[in-house]
């Protein structure tokens, strides 16, 4: 299982990741950002695929689901209610509704379609230009 590592000491807040979600996704809204701590230091913010996802333990309609192979926190718009618990019961943070539509939920899917299709890793992890990101393997 790979998971994205954050060294936040290397972010210097240039949004290329953010940006790089967009391109991904070719979406109007990023699945990621990038916020400013109490102490003024940039903290990128994505999915941490929690091993007890509180946003899939609140979801009713199965939207939200753990994916028992590869240990994504995966989402299925077609199911999704909108009633936004998942979001509320993310205890970092992280999900969001779009800014658009307001009809579904944000979150980072690892770039799976371009994993898929031989990339070797998310858009954000490739882009970077600090090495603030990367992709590690985490022993289950």
């Amino acid at each position: 299982m790979y998971r994205i590592k954050i060294d936040r000491s290397r972010c210097i807040g240039c949004l290329t990741c953010v940006t790089a979600c967009v391109v991904s996704h070719e979406s109007c809204d990023a699945r990621n950002r990038v916020v400013i701590d109490s102490e003024s230091k940039c903290a990128p913010i994505f999915c941490r695929h929690c091993e007890k996802p509180e946003c899939v333990y609140t979801c009713m309609t199965g939207a939200m689901h753990k994916n028992p192979d590869t240990g994504f926190v995966e989402y299925d718009k077609e199911k999704c209610a909108s009633c936004y618990m998942c979001i509320m019961a993310c205890p970092y943070g992280v999900l969001k509704s779009d800014r658009v539509e307001h009809k579904e939920i944000m979150k980072c899917n690892m770039c799976v379609h371009r994993t898929q299709a031989g990339s070797p890793a998310p858009m954000c992890v490739e882009i970077c230009p600090m090495g603030a990101i990367t992709l590690e393997e985490v022993k289950g």
